[in-house]
């Protein structure tokens, strides 16, 4: 093993390579909720991401299966993104990660550490 890589070896590496990215998970929760959308739609949605990260970031899910690129041919090409059952099944793991981020990691820049407050 080169330590570059996940570790296969431990299921939750394996699984955090899928997710890890800043967009990623943005780009599963936007799809998930709502459908298909073209690549202008999904940049205009997120706001802050380059063209080039955004393009690096559904190449990568779209590789491991999370997301799909259907191309169609109306004059000119047009591609839309779609979430896969694969990316779908993540939704529910995403929503428990949401909740244990409010409750644990949200409560340390509410309130202080008792160490901040001294």
């Amino acid at each position: 093993m080169n330590g570059n890589g996940p570790r296969y070896d431990c299921a939750v590496d394996a699984a955090m390579s899928v997710i890890e990215g800043r967009w990623k998970t943005t780009i599963l929760c936007i799809l998930a909720k709502d459908g298909g959308m073209r690549f202008s739609e999904l940049q205009r949605r997120i706001g802050e991401v380059t063209p080039r990260i955004l393009s690096k970031q559904l190449k990568e899910l779209e590789s491991d299966g999370m997301v799909r690129r259907e191309a169609t041919s109306e004059g000119r090409t047009r591609v839309t993104y779609y979430i896969t059952d694969k990316g779908a099944s993540i939704g529910p793991i995403l929503a428990q990660l949401a909740a244990w981020g409010m409750e644990n990691q949200m409560v340390s820049v509410i309130v202080p550490d008792e160490e901040e407050r001294t």
